[in-house]
């Protein structure tokens, strides 16, 4: 592990990184965010989402720093007395688990589905790259809606499992298309060069040469391509949720927490929609400036 650590700093993208300060800043405030999130029972001070533990008499009491504040809740609490600072941790680590998860669906769906397209050819080309231009012509934001409303409809009293997989499937429905067209391009390029003619010589079988010939040469835009959507679909996911069709209410993530204190926003309490909202824009401006200075790096027209 050490070694390999070693081996990336002494690479190209290694140095491109230690001498990128947007690339550390970026890539910290994503750290702190996934590191908050994934051990939110440690770092929150206190569980937002234990019913036996809130209390409404602290409810929607401003931040510590102003008057009638405390700094048992430092960033004020919500309209039935949840610490905003433990439910904006908590609500991160649902929201950066769900757009993973959709990124990766996305993300082996359309790399396989952009190798077969592009190696074979023909009619199955054809008839991949249509199914494409139709997904494209449904607005993304519109599909996620239509498929997470359906599931909600389906299954009212699914438990989280459920609703979760729902969720993540309505987002990964379109998003599975820009890795297939991406994929495809590079593959049409790759499946003309002399070492898969080789390989082909050889007898080895299609399926061996896109795995083990092809997938490694044009994993480069898929990584650059999936960073950024990672911050796409946590968008996606905070819309959905904030439109009331996104995660359960049991299990508010960033979007909902925005919309519960967007009903008090007017009112001067705007701790309780403005502090989620911040940590959505920290969580996806991290990851994508990581997303363009990967693109950057990666990308040989510009070295």
């Amino acid at each position: 592990m050490k070694q390999l650590l070693f081996r990336w700093f002494d690479s190209d993208v290694g140095y491109s990184f230690r001498h990128s300060p947007v690339a550390i800043g970026s890539a910290f405030v994503a750290f702190v965010c996934v590191f908050c999130a994934a051990f939110a029972g440690w770092v929150s001070p206190h569980n937002p989402f234990d019913l036996g533990s809130l209390e409404l008499s602290d409810a929607r009491l401003p931040p510590s720093w102003s008057a009638g504040g405390t700094f048992k809740y430092l960033l004020g609490t919500d309209d039935q007395g949840r610490d905003i600072l433990s439910a904006v941790i908590y609500g991160a680590r649902i929201s950066i688990v769900v757009g993973a998860a959709s990124v990766v669906l996305s993300a082996l769906v359309g790399v396989a589905l952009g190798l077969l397209a592009g190696f074979k050819g023909g009619w199955v080309d054809s008839f991949l790259m249509r199914l494409c231009d139709v997904m494209l012509s449904f607005p993304p934001i519109l599909v996620a809606l239509l498929m997470a409303g359906v599931g909600r409809a389906l299954f009212p009293n699914a438990d989280t499992t459920v609703a979760f997989g729902v969720l993540i499937l309505s987002i990964s429905l379109t998003k599975w298309v820009d890795y297939a067209r991406t994929v495809r391009g590079s593959t049409l390029v790759e499946r003309n060069k002399e070492y898969v003619q080789a390989a082909r010589v050889t007898g080895v079988s299609p399926l061996r040469i896109m795995r083990r010939h092809v997938l490694p040469n044009v994993t480069g835009p898929v990584m650059v391509l999936a960073t950024i959507q990672v911050a796409t679909a946590i968008i996606t996911e905070a819309t959905l949720s904030f439109l009331g069709v996104g995660v359960p209410p049991t299990s508010p993530s960033l979007g909902t927490l925005i919309r519960v204190g967007n009903d008090y926003l007017f009112s001067g309490e705007y701790w309780i929609t403005v502090f989620p909202g911040l940590m959505l824009v920290l969580i996806v401006l991290s990851v994508n400036l990581l997303g363009d200075w990967l693109r950057d790096v990666l990308n040989p027209r510009l070295q």
